[in-house]
């Protein structure tokens, strides 16, 4: 028994506007697409319902290819600075939440971005002491590289002024060598590490939460980097497990592996692509920089607002080196975060000397700031860039204060991959971004600033269909599941998503706007908009 779909307009984006008139499912898989009269009579005998669209418009199910799912669901719980315009509004919302907080609590917030702010500052400490004396504090950056701490929660960390910065992070001093309670990329785990452990209990509901919110975005899928921040590897993928069961709740999941967990993964039987029937573990994922916000992401020129500063390596390149071997002799590709040029390219010329192996795809991450060397080693290799298009909103103008207006015209280059045959994903980094695909999709097309309103680099500008398939076929490809996901097509995983407005016929401006009706997977309804049912 299986399911027919038809009354709407149905994009299969196998190619550039290619439509069909009806869809006939049958235990999670498209079976056959064509004419809604040849499919009703042919499959009469079995069609178990027929499903009326009601002139909405179905795409296939679109998936974020690179986002902290549960990192989403805490932000979802937890003190959401990401709205804040200024160091005021942000004092206030803590100061209303530490009133609350009982003995030993710890005050979290997250995504705080001071360049949102009328006027950018970093807030130290002291202040941070004087709104929580007595709980231990934690706020963390947009960016995830940084994070913001008071004085109680250092105490805990043992950290004191002659702590010595770690490999790949920094502790930020002031001019008499004083901690300020900034912490910048991997001297951030000495807070981290001294927080409560969480339970499995608890990252269930997280994963839940999370899940539930990504089917309301019309999200059928997405790659995910959790597993190894909270407790441990087992406690973490169980929690997924429970929480994305196949019966409450339909979710494909593809859980990257920090290299730091490989080995737990391995001690408890599991390898590469094992997980159930929603959850599958994949590329082994390593940090080789930071971010440009906090100046960390590795450059191969001096940043132009700190011309002694190149950034932040996370590891040495042997220690790079190292990694990738690891995860070539355990025969799983690598996903790499590289935003600043030098780091992407180090990376690189480390994939082109160790293949990936075939059938599978390596990724670098981001990928935000590249150069003519860099463009032409990753024409020669099997790796696809996993870029988050609504970064350009987000951080336009100030990056051009980070990096100049040279380097910056070559900056966040989608089209140039595109040009030059480099495949590309598309995600939000969620919870740093908003985690809804129409607004990635919206910042690829448009490019257009969330601060001030300008186009930047319209030469870089996405058509509607290629920003589409970087949520479809995109993000089914750097899995190696292009087979069998991102497009309406017989054979293919019977998920789709379908929407209020046709992207590619209304304005480029009206994208954002447009309303989820229905998220399916596996053929299930999993998200139906019940107003949107009202109205029509």
């Amino acid at each position: 028994m299986g399911v027919l779909w038809y009354g709407g307009k149905i994009y299969t984006m196998v190619s550039d506007g290619e439509l069909v008139e009806s869809i006939y499912t049958e235990k999670g898989f498209i079976v056959e697409v064509g004419k809604y009269a040849h499919l009703k009579e042919k499959y009469r005998k079995v069609i178990d319902y027929a499903h009326n669209l009601n002139g909405a418009i179905m795409y296939p199910g679109f998936v974020d290819s690179h986002l902290h799912i549960i990192g989403h669901g805490e932000k979802l719980l937890r003190l959401d600075l990401s709205k804040m315009t200024s160091s005021e509004e942000m004092i206030e919302s803590l100061k209303k939440r530490a009133k609350d907080l009982k003995e030993g609590e710890w005050l979290i917030g997250e995504g705080w971005n001071e360049n949102n702010w009328e006027e950018p500052e970093i807030i130290h400490k002291t202040l941070l002491d004087e709104i929580c004396p007595n709980n231990p504090m934690m706020l963390t950056r947009v960016c995830r590289h940084a994070v913001l701490a008071n004085s109680v929660a250092m105490e805990l960390a043992n950290i004191n002024n002659e702590t010595k910065d770690p490999q790949g992070g920094k502790i930020v001093r002031d001019k008499n060598g004083e901690a300020t309670g900034y912490f910048l990329d991997t001297a951030q785990e000495f807070i981290k590490q001294v927080q409560p452990e969480v339970s499995e209990t608890y990252l269930t509901k997280v994963v839940e939460k999370s899940v539930d919110d990504l089917l309301q975005q019309g999200l059928v899928g997405g790659h995910s980097e959790d597993l190894n921040y909270y407790g441990g590897f087992y406690k973490t993928f169980r929690a997924f497990i429970n929480g994305i069961n196949g019966v409450c709740r339909k979710f494909r999941a593809n859980l990257l592996v920090h290299h730091e967990v490989v080995d737990a993964m391995r001690n408890i039987g599991l390898g590469f692509g094992d997980g159930s029937d929603f959850i599958h573990l994949g590329a082994v994922k390593i940090f080789s920089d930071g971010a440009l916000g906090g100046r960390t992401a590795w450059l191969s020129e001096p940043y132009e607002d700190d011309k002694d500063n190149y950034g932040i390596p996370i590891h040495t390149n042997e220690g790079l080196e190292t990694l990738i071997m690891r995860a070539r002799e355990l025969e799983m590709p690598v996903a790499v975060h590289a935003i600043g040029d030098k780091a992407a390219l180090e990376i690189a010329k480390l994939l082109k000397k160790y293949p990936v192996k075939k059938g599978l795809r390596d990724r670098l991450i981001h990928a935000q700031i590249v150069n003519k060397e860099l463009l032409t080693i990753l024409q020669e290799i099997d790796v696809v860039l996993d870029i988050q298009p609504t970064f350009v909103a987000s951080d336009y103008p100030w990056v051009i204060d980070r990096i100049g207006a040279r380097r910056s015209k070559y900056a966040y280059p989608w089209k140039t991959f595109l040009n030059h045959d480099i495949p590309c994903a598309a995600g939000s980094d969620a919870p740093i971004e908003d985690v809804n695909p129409l607004i990635g999709i919206e910042a690829a097309v448009r490019r257009r600033s969330f601060i001030d309103g300008n186009v930047y680099n319209e030469e870089q500008q996405l058509t509607v269909y290629e920003a589409i398939s970087l949520y479809t076929k995109g993000s089914a490809y750097v899995i190696s599941q292009e087979e069998s996901r991102g497009q309406i097509k017989e054979g293919y995983v019977a998920d789709f998503t379908v929407l209020d407005k046709d992207l590619f016929e209304i304005a480029h401006d009206e994208i954002a706007k447009a309303k989820v009706v229905m998220t399916v997977v596996d053929e299930t309804i999993v998200y139906q908009n019940t107003q949107h049912a009202k109205t029509r």
